[in-house]
């Protein structure tokens, strides 16, 4: 069940431990890559976007023993990368610096690019060296952190859909083949020819992949014209999940544009089609190792009961997480794959929370909710840190629905942006697994973004949304 992850050692920083990579690692990589010449350095901002610097891969080890700086409004821009107009971090606190540190990633190959270039994902701490609350990441591993303290271990595996996107006319259409020259004119459902179609592209996304240690595992072409899914295998380290999932789109939409096309995480490029959706999987692992969901049986344990009565009770109020930008809820309509009712059932996908069939050994939750255009971060703290309270509380779940859970009287998720941005900034749930600066600074950058984005068009959202999520 767990898969090879990179190694690196562990230092206290202020209120956790703090994974980080070895000095001697990194300085390796580099003598291995003398063609690498420029590298990135890269941060996860609240909206998942990449916020960094590059640098003469001569100046590389410096980065490496000393890290970088930029300033902690960095990390909560919006989406068009625009300062918050009233957060606190600009003018109150002097705009000043955060210090960025190497991840325990280390370096890895931008293969999208064409001159050999590395990138050196980081993240952010105060002066002192201590976590900064506001970095999506962190928030992460502060989670990962309460079950390592209960000898606990979330096992997350992530299914991404995307579309491949021809956006070089006036209307979005779906690329002509790169084998035939032409287009694709229904879904195709589940099918090899259409993959065929893009074999090429496909091809060199595995190989990339493999590159920069990315368990990219099967693919499918979708129900949406142009769409298809990749799953990445399951990991026993929740925050090389993330960084797998937030690599991989930054990955897919740098390897596209190669090829002559977009490729969009963005949750509905189409109003007839069904959107694109981000499913994680989990499991959770006690000290022996051994899944605390499997009862033997396919009903699962107690405690899968009480991490689906977690997940249900912060559902609601974490809607924000899972479905970040105005475009997101366009996704969210009932009948339409993508549940919209709070709600949890065995082997059904009509409902916000699944429980798949299969080995006892390996059972485990499905999360439905969140879209392709989510913060991988953000997303998984949300469904550990609610999943994790329900452990600790005991909570009980409402019955298993089973049927059509779009059809039934049942508990919704927040209907619209500006309902979920409330219901995230006045929640007393969340409170208890994500950090308050964090929450403050993304209600600022969302209400900024509500007040800008309704002066656009339709077609300047979809522009926007296009390329940036």
């Amino acid at each position: 069940m767990v898969p090879s992850c990179a190694e690196g050692g562990f230092r206290v920083a202020g209120a956790g431990v703090v994974p980080l990579p070895r000095d001697d690692m990194m300085k390796d990589w580099l003598r291995k890559h003398p063609d690498v010449r420029t590298i990135r350095v890269a941060a996860v901002d609240l909206n998942g976007q990449a916020r960094g610097k590059r640098i003469p891969a001569r100046f590389a080890e410096n980065v490496v023993k000393n890290g970088t700086r930029f300033p902690f409004s960095v990390l909560n821009l919006d989406i068009w990368g625009e300062d918050i107009d009233d957060s606190p971090l600009v003018f109150e606190q002097g705009d000043a610096d955060g210090v960025l540190k190497p991840t325990e990633r280390g370096f890895m190959p931008m293969p999208w690019l064409e001159a050999p270039t590395a990138l050196l994902p980081i993240w952010m701490f105060r002066e002192n060296g201590s976590p900064y609350e506001g970095d999506p990441r962190h928030a992460l591993n502060a989670v990962v952190q309460r079950y390592k303290a209960k000898g606990l271990t979330p096992v997350c595996a992530m299914e991404l859909e995307f579309f491949l996107i021809d956006d070089s006319g006036k209307t979005m259409q779906v690329p002509a083949s790169p084998r035939s020259g032409k287009r694709r004119k229904a879904a195709e459902t589940l099918s090899i020819r259409a993959l065929d179609a893009f074999d090429t592209f496909f091809t060199d996304l595995y190989d990339a992949c493999e590159a920069m240690d990315i368990p990219a595992d099967t693919t499918t072409s979708e129900t949406g014209l142009g769409q298809f899914e990749v799953n990445l295998m399951h990991c026993d380290d929740a925050l090389r999940a993330a960084d797998d999932a937030w690599l991989f789109k930054m990955l897919v939409k740098g390897l596209a544009r190669r090829h002559g096309f977009a490729a969009s995480f963005m949750a509905k490029p189409y109003s007839e089609y069904s959107g694109s959706g981000l499913h994680t999987h989990f499991s959770v692992l006690d000290q022996k190792g051994d899944n605390i969901f499997d009862s033997g049986g396919p009903k699962g344990t107690v405690q899968l009961r009480h991490a689906v009565a977690g997940c249900l009770a912060a559902m609601h109020d974490s809607t924000l997480l899972f479905a970040p930008h105005f475009n997101s809820y366009e996704r969210l309509v009932p009948d339409k794959h993508a549940p919209t009712a709070i709600s949890w059932g065995y082997e059904n996908r009509t409902a916000a929370i699944r429980i798949p069939a299969g080995n006892p050994a390996a059972r485990r939750i499905e999360h439905r909710v969140a879209g392709g255009d989510v913060n991988p971060y953000l997303m998984l703290a949300a469904i550990l840190g609610a999943a994790l309270s329900g452990i600790e509380d005991e909570m009980e779940p409402p019955p298993a629905v089973t049927g059509n859970a779009y059809a039934m009287d049942l508990p919704q998720i927040p209907a619209n942006w500006e309902a979920a941005i409330e219901a995230f900034e006045h929640s007393d749930i969340l409170y208890r697994f994500l950090p308050k600066e964090l929450i403050r600074n993304l209600v600022q950058t969302k209400r900024q973004e509500l007040h800008y984005i309704a002066e656009l068009s339709p077609e300047e959202r979809l522009e926007l949304y296009l390329d940036t999520v």
